[in-house]
């Protein structure tokens, strides 16, 4: 029996025999999936599979505008009172303010991109360029880092006083309050789309509303006569900078190298075992592309299947796997005849591997 691998839709931007929805008619005996189908209503067509990446997207769209808005004028507004205050924390609650607002352009970018259906050149789709615009993320929280550092260095090398400390505090708690709006909403948004860019970009933005707090710390040690405070928390805010720095850092290297929840696996595996006609599960490899999965399986079935059934069982089993997961944009199933008497279905490829 010939081993037949099943997909659906991720890698083809026309139909083909193997890469199209659940919408159609597998050898004529599809009649208890269309039963099914109608007794417990959902739909895997691809047309369908196009509107809820477009939803995805257009969710993240509306969550980086939001945010963007919300951030620049937060930043706006810190940058006017560092101008007339001259305390260097504020300056570093500011520029990484304005480089966490500015993370919403290369963002919005990436999800554009995303929409584009795949082609014969980027057969999986623009998805990736998710990943791209978290490097750039990781790139401006490095350059604010080495702003709010330097600045906090020189201010500590060259002392000068920090005047209208009100002012001071009430910028940062505006900058506490915007920044954690923000990071809650990027967050949710994020999560609840699968886009590990912008759940990063939230967490670096909770970060600054925690650096916020600390300016006000700096302004309570220079009304207390203290004005190396204001520096040192400079140098504190820097740290919490690079903390981010790490944890975003690992976030997207970890999407970068293909890597997935294991419980993602585990829930494949399971889905895959309950299918009827599985006799035993293979490899399961996931990969996440921008805010959507991909699945390539293996499945062990009955030798003496025909092709025909084996194919079904596969498009069950992809069916069980779409319920699973639902970020699930499209698996390749690939039937395995189970092995007797020793047999090797896989001998002629032992020297390719």
């Amino acid at each position: 029996m010939t081993a037949h691998g099943h997909g659906h839709g991720g890698g083809h931007d026309q139909s083909h025999a193997h890469g199209h929805g659940h919408g159609h008619d597998h050898g004529r005996g599809r009649g208890r999936g269309r039963l099914l189908h109608a007794v417990r209503p959902h739909s895997h067509e691809p047309a369908d599979k196009v509107d809820s990446a477009m939803e995805a997207s257009a969710q993240g769209m509306r969550a980086l505008w939001i945010s963007l808005v919300a951030l620049g004028a937060t930043t706006v507004l810190q940058a006017v009172v560092y101008t007339f205050t001259g305390s260097v924390a504020l300056l570093g609650d500011t520029l990484h303010n304005a480089a966490d607002a500015l993370t919403a352009v290369p963002l919005a970018i990436a999800f554009l991109l995303g929409r584009r259906p795949p082609t014969r050149r980027y057969t999986y789709g623009y998805g990736r360029a998710e990943d791209i615009a978290g490097v750039v993320i990781v790139l401006a929280i490095g350059a604010s880092a080495l702003g709010a550092g330097y600045a906090a260095v020189h201010r500590l090398a060259h002392p000068q006083p920090v005047e209208h400390l009100a002012a001071v505090a009430g910028a940062a708690a505006i900058g506490f309050a915007g920044n954690e709006l923000v990071a809650r909403y990027r967050i949710r948004v994020g999560r609840r789309i699968g886009s590990a860019a912008l759940v990063a970009d939230g967490l670096h933005a909770r970060t600054d509303g925690f650096a916020s707090l600390a300016v006000l710390l700096g302004a309570a040690g220079v009304a207390l006569g203290a004005p190396w405070a204001d520096p040192v928390v400079g140098l504190l805010i820097t740290g919490a900078i690079l903390m981010v720095l790490w944890q975003t850092a690992r976030e997207v290297g970890r999407r970068l190298m293909d890597a997935v929840d294991p419980d993602l696996v585990d829930r494949a595996e399971a889905a895959l075992s309950s299918t009827p006609g599985v006799l035993g599960v293979g490899d399961v490899r996931l990969r996440w592309i921008g805010h959507r999965l991909r699945a390539e399986c293996d499945v062990v079935v009955d030798p003496t299947s025909t092709v025909v059934r084996a194919h079904q069982v596969a498009v069950e089993a992809e069916h069980s796997l779409m319920h699973a997961l639902p970020r699930l944009s499209g698996a390749l199933v690939h039937p395995d005849p189970e092995p007797r008497h020793g047999e090797d279905h896989h001998a002629a490829l032992a020297d390719h591997r």
